[in-house]
């Protein structure tokens, strides 16, 4: 059985989703207050006097020190569980070697998600991929990742319905924050009067990583979802939420409130008791002009679980074609937020008790 509170640390800690990750963990009922690791130019300051995010940092956090810890250090002042922050390029082989020793990593960058042992994971979508961990070298410790920021809000809207309407494929354009591309971000006369349709290697993430985690396990792997997704990606001068404009070419016609039921009875994570879970995960907004980024961004239910929720609305059903906007929170549900469920998720598995212990 795991101790409580498990002893935890964030890699990347003083940045934009690095904090995030502090302020869902300060409080945690199963993680401990967590180490705060950081780059040389940041080690000793306070959290505090680094914060980033429009709400002040939590109190009992305000005042830790951020640090330098290699892997090894980590391991030696017993270190359990890493929430990695780290920029993609950077993360990857700090990832494996915290794995090699045995320690649990949930990571929000993209250098491992292709690999066919790490679950690319949204817990309410495909939980039950986290067994491709159990695939893993003994004594690795366990290393989840979470998807493209928008790819994790479109999945979510998509998993209640897409078995339903036989989809001939998925077409989606993204109107994205400008904290997605990090802090601080997009040059403000770059954006300001502005509307940047090219996001690097966005489009492409979307559409794999989506089509992953609508998939179906087959052994030691995933088989894609078969459906072509063409996406479209734009970035807004929006601060924090990423709106999605969705279309599907249905194989099938069934009523619209088929589809409305679908969304608003889904809740698969209803039993589990994740702190972090949204009740429900999807939120259906009636009005014509929801859901809006300013307004619905912070979306979900209890207060922990503020920003996980997705936002659906303007649903528009012309048989064979579903039109409907949905709306997520880019550094919560698809950032900070989907890496703690998703440990929150292999905690109440017990994936975290099977896998490798710590390794000096």
């Amino acid at each position: 059985m795991t101790e409580r509170p498990i002893p935890v640390a964030i890699l990347g800690a003083s940045g934009y989703i690095g904090q995030h990750f502090a302020r869902l963990l300060a409080e945690h009922p199963d993680f401990g207050v967590p180490r705060f690791v950081s780059t040389e130019r940041s080690e000793g300051k306070r959290l505090g006097e680094v914060w980033q995010l429009a709400e002040p940092p939590p109190a009992p956090i305000e005042d830790a020190r951020l640090e330098t810890l290699s892997p090894g250090a980590l391991v030696r002042a017993g270190i359990r569980v890493v929430f990695s922050a780290l920029p993609s390029g950077t993360a990857g082989p700090l990832e494996s070697e915290l794995s090699r020793r045995g320690v649990a990593v949930f990571t929000n960058a993209s250098d491992h998600r292709r690999d066919a042992d790490v679950p690319l994971m949204v817990p309410e979508v495909n939980g039950e991929h986290l067994a491709l961990a159990q695939n893993r070298p003994r004594g690795r410790g366990l290393l989840v990742a979470n998807p493209n920021c928008s790819a994790a809000g479109l999945v979510l809207a998509l998993a209640p319905i897409v078995h339903r309407l036989d989809p001939r494929s998925i077409h989606v354009t993204t109107y994205q924050a400008l904290s997605g591309a990090g802090y601080p971000g997009v040059p403000s006369l770059s954006i300001t009067d502005n509307v940047v349709p090219f996001i690097e290697g966005e489009e492409e993430k979307l559409a794999q990583e989506s089509a992953r985690i609508l998939g179906t396990r087959r052994g030691r792997g995933v088989a894609p979802l078969a459906v072509p997704i063409l996406a479209h990606c734009a970035r807004v001068g929006t601060r924090e939420g990423h709106l999605e404009a969705v279309t599907i070419e249905t194989g099938v016609s069934v009523r619209r409130a088929e589809i409305e039921d679908a969304w608003m009875e889904f809740d698969p994570l209803r039993g589990d008791a994740l702190p972090t879970a949204p009740h429900p995960p999807i939120e259906l907004r009636r009005e014509a002009d929801r859901p809006q980024p300013l307004r619905d961004r912070w979306a979900g239910r209890p207060a922990r679980a503020r920003g996980m929720a997705a936002v659906i609305g303007r649903v528009r059903w012309d048989p064979p074609f579903l039109r409907f906007f949905v709306l997520s929170h880019n550094a919560v549900r698809g950032g900070a937020g989907g890496s703690v469920l998703n440990a929150e998720l292999a905690l109440a598995h017990g994936a975290l008790d099977r896998a490798g212990r710590s390794r000096r």
